[in-house]
C-alpha cells in the first residue's frame, strides 16, 4: 500500500530538487502539458541540418539544441544564468558546440551577418535588432515563444486579476510588428492553446520555482495559505487545470540587405 504523502512531504521534495536547465523530467506523472502541434525540436533540427552557420539564443541548459542529430560547423549558444551556462557547456561541448555568458538583455557579442540561422525556445525577450544584425543576408531566425496570458488561471490563482495590459503582453502580433520594423519578413506565425494539469502542491512548487516569471518573487513561505488551500483543492477534487499558449515564429532577413 503506497502511503499517502503530506503536504509538508510534497513541499519538501519540491524545494530539494534543483531547477537549473529545461529538463522536465521531474513532472513525469505529476504534470502535463500539451504540446504544440507544430514540433519546434524537430523543426529546429531540420534547419540545422542545412546551415554552416548557427546561433541558439537563452540556449537554457541546452536540453533542446542538444536534441538536434545534427550540427553545423559553426555551432553556438548563449546563456544568461549561470547555473544553466555551466549545464549547456557540460552538454554542448562534446558535440562542438560553443556555449557563450551573455547576459539576457545584452547585446549579442557576435560580429554582423554572422550566423545563417538564429533559434531560441522560450525567450525571455527577443531583441530583434540585434537578431537582422547578426543574420546573414537570406538568414532566418525561427523561435517558438511564450505566448499571451499564459498559465494565467495559475498566476491569477496567487497573485489576483492581472491588468488587461499584462493580458495582452507577449502577443504574437508584437513580435512580427517588431520583427518587421527590424527589417526582418515574418514567412511563418503560428498560435496554440494548451491544456497543463498539476495533480499535486509538489508539481505546482517546482513549476513556480522553475518558470519563475509565472509569479514573481515566489516563495513557499510567502505563499503557504494560498499553497495549503490548493492542495486541499486538488486532494479533493483533481488536477488543477490550466493553459499554456505558445506561438512559432520564423522571419527572414532580406537577401538583398547589407
Amino acid at each position: 500500500m503506497t502511503a499517502v504523502r503530506t503536504f509538508e512531504d510534497l513541499v519538501r521534495e519540491a524545494v530539494d530538487a534543483p531547477v537549473d536547465g529545461w529538463d522536465f523530467s521531474w513532472f513525469e506523472g505529476r504534470a502535463t502539458e500539451e504540446r504544440p502541434p507544430w514540433g519546434y525540436a524537430r523543426s529546429m533540427a531540420e534547419r540545422l541540418a542545412r546551415v554552416s552557420a548557427a546561433l541558439d539564443v537563452q540556449t537554457g541548459g541546452g536540453e533542446v539544441l542538444a536534441s538536434a542529430p545534427a550540427l553545423p560547423r559553426l555551432m553556438v549558444a548563449t546563456e544568461g544564468w549561470p547555473p544553466n551556462v555551466a549545464r549547456a557547456a557540460a552538454l554542448l561541448h562534446p558535440r562542438g558546440a560553443l556555449v557563450v555568458a551573455s547576459p539576457e538583455d545584452a547585446p549579442l557579442p557576435f560580429a554582423d551577418a554572422a550566423f545563417d540561422l538564429v533559434t531560441s525556445r522560450h525567450p525571455v525577450r527577443t531583441h530583434w535588432r540585434e537578431i537582422a544584425r547578426v543574420l546573414r543576408p537570406g538568414g532566418t531566425y525561427f523561435s517558438q515563444q511564450v505566448g499571451p496570458a499564459s498559465v494565467f488561471e495559475l498566476a491569477e490563482y496567487f497573485l489576483g486579476p492581472q491588468p488587461e495590459e499584462v493580458r495582452r503582453a507577449r502577443a504574437p502580433r508584437r513580435a512580427r510588428a517588431e520583427a518587421e520594423a527590424a527589417g526582418l519578413e515574418v514567412t511563418d506565425l503560428r498560435e496554440a492553446r494548451l491544456r497543463m494539469e498539476f495533480h499535486d502542491i509538489g508539481a505546482v512548487v517546482h513549476f513556480l520555482r522553475k518558470v519563475i516569471w509565472i509569479v514573481p518573487g515566489f516563495g513557499v513561505e510567502r505563499y503557504e495559505d494560498r499553497l495549503r488551500s490548493l492542495h486541499e483543492r486538488i486532494e479533493a477534487a483533481g488536477a488543477f487545470v490550466a493553459h499554456s499558449t505558445r506561438f512559432l515564429i520564423e522571419a527572414r532577413r532580406p537577401a538583398g540587405r547589407g
